[in-house]
């Protein structure tokens, strides 16, 4: 019997308490994932934005009285732009985890060395990067049409990141609740669009009944597009404060239920 001389040995951990590598590598796979088709992820909604924004500029002409202290057009582009950001933060994440499930391969996000917090955070990341991309285009468009600068910088960068980190949670719940597209859609379709759209996207909520204004208060989309427009014009319908502090419980919450059902399995194991 031939006695070997050099013998294999399990392979050593090569990371600590958090595979940065790993998680920098998913982060990187889903990043690219949708910058493969940029056209459809980037542009198509910022080409939506300009649209919005050129047709309502076009039917209301300069009739309009200003709002919080600026012309209508000047009060609507941050909104749209923010919308956008809303809409597609979370279409990443769902997409990611459906379109897993879908076609088979959430077997290799399963089987990866990573933990649900590394999955779930760098799933996050990338829709985060998604939102700055689509909101950094824009406002450089949007500054050709309407006239618009960002006055506070630490305000749009907060939000911006805040959101799209809120919506890129619901998302992935949202992807592991999904068992098909027509279920991703009813989501989309009837919860995050009617929700971005009556939010304080096109109107002041000052317009609005005490009732519907006091439930404006309390939803997040609001909060998410009052905050970034307050970016832009230095006015607000809400309280900067409570909307932070807001957003940042929900994001907590809803990135620990995200984090939850991955963990179990929830509808990916059998």
């Amino acid at each position: 019997m031939v006695e070997l001389k050099n013998k294999y040995k399990i392979g050593v951990r090569r990371f600590q308490k958090v595979n940065w590598i790993g998680l920098y590598s998913l982060y990187k796979k889903e990043t690219l994932r949708f910058l493969s088709v940029f056209g459809q992820t980037i542009v198509g909604p910022v080409v939506t934005a300009i649209l919005f924004l050129l047709v309502i500029s076009i039917a209301i002409g300069n009739e309009r009285p200003s709002v919080l202290g600026v012309s209508f057009i000047e009060f609507l582009a941050p909104g749209l732009i923010a919308m956008q950001i809303i809409q597609q933060a979370f279409s990443h994440s769902s997409s990611s985890f459906l379109m897993g499930k879908v076609m088979g391969n959430i077997v290799d996000l399963i089987g990866a060395p990573l933990s649900s917090g590394e999955v779930t955070i760098s799933i996050i990341l990338a829709s985060i990067t998604r939102g700055i991309i689509i909101s950094v285009i824009s406002i450089i468009l949007f500054s050709f049409i309407v006239e618009i600068k960002v006055n506070n910088f630490l305000i749009l960068i907060i939000y911006l990141i805040l959101s799209s980190f809120l919506m890129g949670t619901a998302g992935v719940i949202a992807g592991l609740w999904a068992d098909k597209f027509d279920n991703m859609a009813t989501v989309t379709n009837f919860i995050i669009v009617p929700l971005s759209f009556l939010s304080g996207t096109f109107y002041s909520i000052d317009r609005l009944p005490n009732i519907l204004k006091l439930l404006s208060n309390y939803n997040p989309f609001f909060h998410m597009i009052d905050g970034f427009r307050y970016a832009f014009i230095g006015e607000m319908d809400g309280s900067i404060t409570f909307g932070l502090i807001y957003l940042l419980i929900l994001s907590i919450i809803l990135w620990f239920i995200a984090y939850y059902l991955y963990k179990k399995g929830y509808k990916i194991k059998s």
